[in-house]
């Protein structure tokens, strides 16, 4: 089932882009923190993989905020993300879980989006400890990313998609190509722009075949040099005790 009221005659700024199954514990507080947010200027696509729970109820509830709904069994989370990517119209792409909180920052990131071959990032606030500050390639390459405080420029779906083979870290396997792209600038902003939860489907879901094929993948997508010095990183972290590097 799909309901699609996109119907803009210019393109919004800003295409969110929410995954769900079975979410209505944490949807609705979801829904509230993009409908506060003081940017207008946005296209809200929720992809629901088919939800039995209370979810259509929450969805149906906020249906005049939705500029596009689609309610079908998909095979995950990558693949409800690629079915949202060809839905927007926006001039930048922004994914979060239904289990995440937009914040003010996320407003103000929005008034700093102008070059439309530019990916702008942020920061976000958790629980926990996250990696904060600008991505070099290499840096990039070490360490993974968090995907909610990507604004992806709508250029980057044109030629890139997630790939369903990844389970958890198709959105690290996409920056690696992003930043192996001298076509698609990068800008950072310390700006908190999301509020994170450490306990979603990332945090409690292995991917050993994305950290297996990781090396390949820089490779192809940042050349030899990057590749052998991430390799030289990784040895030499794997021999210290207790390591998780990967």
């Amino acid at each position: 089932m799909e309901n699609n009221k996109q119907n803009r005659v210019t393109a919004p700024l800003i295409s969110i882009i929410i995954p769900v199954f079975n979410s209505a514990d944490v949807l609705k507080d979801c829904l509230l923190s993009v409908i506060d947010q003081q940017e207008k200027n946005l296209e809200l696509i929720v992809i629901d993989g088919g939800s039995t729970d209370g979810t259509p109820a929450i969805l149906k509830e906020f249906e005049k905020y939705i500029s596009c709904l689609v309610s079908e069994p998909d095979n995950g989370i990558y693949d409800a993300m690629n079915k949202g990517t060809k839905k927007a119209t926006g001039k930048w792409l922004y994914f979060m879980g239904a289990d995440d909180r937009l914040l003010p920052g996320f407003s103000q990131m929005a008034t700093l989006l102008k070059d439309e071959d530019t990916l702008y990032y942020g920061d976000v606030e958790s629980d926990g400890d996250m990696l904060e500050g600008a991505f070099s390639a290499y840096r990039l390459a070490k360490y993974c990313l968090n995907h909610q405080t990507l604004f992806y420029p709508a250029k980057v779906f044109r030629t890139y998609s997630y790939s369903s083979r990844y389970k958890v870290y198709a959105d690290y396997a996409l920056n690696i190509q992003c930043w192996g792209d001298s076509s698609i600038k990068k800008q950072y902003y310390s700006i908190k722009v999301v509020w994170y939860n450490l306990t979603g489907f990332s945090a409690t879901t292995s991917d050993d075949l994305f950290k297996r094929e990781k090396p390949q993948l820089i490779k192809q997508s940042m050349g030899w040099l990057m590749y052998l010095r991430f390799l030289y990183k990784r040895r030499k972290e794997q021999s210290k005790p207790g390591s998780n590097f990967y």
